[in-house]
């Protein structure tokens, strides 16, 4: 008997294609009060899932008495309640390298928005207020040979690195759960605390994982270490950042600018703040949002499924132990 997997983000028919070869395929485009109870009746005799953002914990679980594997379309797994799934035998898997460099692109893409202020001078430009050359009031700062501080040096991280160190000769400081050897011997990294790297950045990038330790990680203290000059972009998650302290801190000159693909909530308010003040450039949450790196993504994800099904060890096994 072929397994049931139920796919819930809309993907390529090439992916469903390939999962039908192996698997009884179940397509919800999203989740919503709509789709949820079918969801909710297909998920009892499921054996695998495959999609982004849903969380699985306990009360999930609970729903899925067969299922043996989640496959997330993501890097992150913040979703997935990594020992309730152990303790009942089901694999998590997740898509690590695919995506590093589009989202390598996209950080340093925010950091030259916000230091030579491209999104607020094209809004210049077509409102036609350009009646002259353009005067100081609009002149933006440097990015090359400044000093960047990267706030986790993973595979990201370290493409970021790369990037300014080879592309615009920026010093590289760094903070990590623990030294990257790598990113010291390629691209000149200097491994350093959190304070310091904070005090002596020009451009702040924060790429840590969601984790109990890493919810708020950068806030008030934080903020009034950094220099009036520092921009601050994150592509983390939303909840790694206090966001009250960087929207105070922001307002009140104690940084220059932030560049910001993740929120706390998301989709952004209307109402919020961020909607509303030119020194920070936002983007929805689309770090990984190419066309190449999605459906990458996607067949790294159904691989992973299919052979998890299979009885074999996925390559992006999060769970081994």
């Amino acid at each position: 008997m072929r397994p049931k997997v139920i796919v819930y983000k809309k993907v390529e028919p090439a992916i469903a294609a390939y999962l039908r070869q192996w698997c009884d395929v179940v397509l919800f485009d999203a989740l919503d009060e709509r789709t949820l109870p079918d969801f909710y009746r297909e998920l009892e005799d499921a054996e695998g899932l495959l999609g982004s953002g849903l969380r699985i914990d306990n009360e999930l679980l609970d729903r899925a008495p067969r299922l043996k594997i989640v496959s997330n379309i993501s890097v992150g797994y913040d979703n997935l309640d990594i020992p309730a799934m152990s303790s009942r035998g089901v694999m998590a898997t997740n898509t690590p390298d695919v995506l590093s460099d589009t989202v390598a692109d996209l950080m340093i893409g925010l950091m030259l928005a916000v230091a030579r202020r491209i999104p607020e001078l094209d809004l210049y430009v077509k409102a036609g207020e350009w009646k002259s050359p353009a005067a100081p009031g609009l002149f933006g700062v440097d990015v090359h040979h400044k000093t960047l501080g990267i706030i986790g040096m993973g595979r990201i991280g370290a493409a970021i690195a790369k990037r300014a160190y080879h592309g615009f000769d920026m010093n590289i400081l760094y903070h990590n759960r623990s030294r990257n050897a790598d990113a010291e011997r390629l691209y000149q990294a200097s491994y350093t605390s959190l304070e310091e790297l904070c005090r002596n950045a020009d451009f702040i990038c924060l790429m840590a994982p969601l984790t109990p330790d890493t919810v708020n990680l950068i806030g008030e203290k934080e903020f009034r270490l950094m220099k009036q000059t520092a921009i601050f972009v994150n592509g983390s998650r939303g909840a790694t950042v206090d966001e009250a302290a960087l929207v105070r801190a922001l307002r009140e000159g104690e940084i220059r600018g932030a560049g910001l693909d993740v929120f706390q909530t998301e989709p952004l308010g209307e109402k919020h703040p961020f909607q509303n003040m030119a020194n920070v450039v936002t983007v929805p949450h689309i770090g990984s949002a190419t066309a190449e790196t999605r459906m990458k993504m996607a067949e790294y994800a159904a691989e992973n499924l299919v052979l998890g099904l299979q009885g074999k060890v996925p390559p992006a096994l999060l769970n081994r132990e």
